[in-house]
């Protein structure tokens, strides 16, 4: 079970406090939007543990026993929590009852990078387990309805589109994309479409197509004769991932494109 779905399923029957990094200064553990749900004998998430995490859950039970306080507290990262980080974390504090489980999962989604990623094959099964447990919120497109698994982490959602490309015209603003899809035919299409919508909105940071420099010149070729020229070709990354990093599992594969996605948040 997810951390999201986790916590919505409890909230029926017990009471918790919502922690959550309103603001940092300087040098911090985890970053704004980071959460961690406490309730009266456990919690579920994390904002970076150590001594700033143990006082916030004491604070959160205090409440959770009925004692009120600012909705904000601020940390400061010194001597005093015993942490040699030198930022600060201000902390917001929000007590969930059973009311707010519909809207929660929306509110911690909230802030989230979009991306697209394009293909349910065995590498993109391996992304979506690691971008579950990262800050983005997933589109996972295919051709194939029954591709998709019947559980998927909280940030993501899978769309049947067909042809698979038509749903390019329909991803959120400044949508990462990712197209690994089961067919050769099918990536150029969709890479086609992402150029459509960068030459009349230039509204996608990262386009990525999985593959080799050999799959990438004949793509190239096949692109210019559908009219793109080389500058919109040069907004295309393929290869994809951090380089360096050898093998080619489906499980490396996700981690090293998955750290390239993060290097341009």
């Amino acid at each position: 079970m997810q951390p999201i779905e986790e916590v919505t399923a409890r909230l029926p029957n017990e009471h918790a406090v919502l922690v959550s990094v309103d603001a940092a200064q300087g040098s911090v553990p985890r970053e704004q939007g980071a959460w961690m749900a406490v309730f009266a004998r456990d919690f579920v998430g994390t904002i970076g543990g150590g001594h700033l995490e143990l006082q916030a859950i004491e604070e959160a039970r205090r409440r959770l026993a009925g004692s009120s306080g600012p909705d904000v507290l601020r940390y400061p990262l010194g001597p005093s929590l015993g942490q040699c980080c030198g930022g600060i974390v201000f902390l917001r504090f929000q007590l969930l009852m059973a009311a707010d489980a519909a809207a929660l999962p929306q509110r911690l989604q909230r802030g989230q990078a979009p991306l697209a990623l394009f293909g349910g094959g065995h590498v993109g099964k391996a992304l979506i387990n690691v971008l579950g447990t990262l800050p983005f919120a997933v589109t996972w497109i295919d051709s194939r309805d029954e591709i998709f698994p019947q559980q998927v982490p909280d940030n993501v959602s899978c769309e049947h589109s067909d042809p698979v490309q038509a749903a390019v015209a329909e991803l959120a603003p400044h949508s990462r994309v990712l197209i690994m899809s089961f067919s050769h035919a099918e990536d150029l299409d969709i890479v086609a479409a992402c150029l459509q919508r960068l030459r009349t909105r230039g509204d996608l940071p990262y386009v990525g197509l999985i593959g080799s420099k050999t799959k990438w010149a004949t793509f190239r070729h096949r692109l210019e004769e559908r009219g793109f020229h080389q500058q919109e070709l040069a907004q295309v990354t393929c290869p994809i991932g951090v380089p360096g990093i050898r093998g080619k599992e489906p499980a490396v594969i996700a981690v090293a494109v998955a750290a390239q996605l993060l290097q341009g948040l």
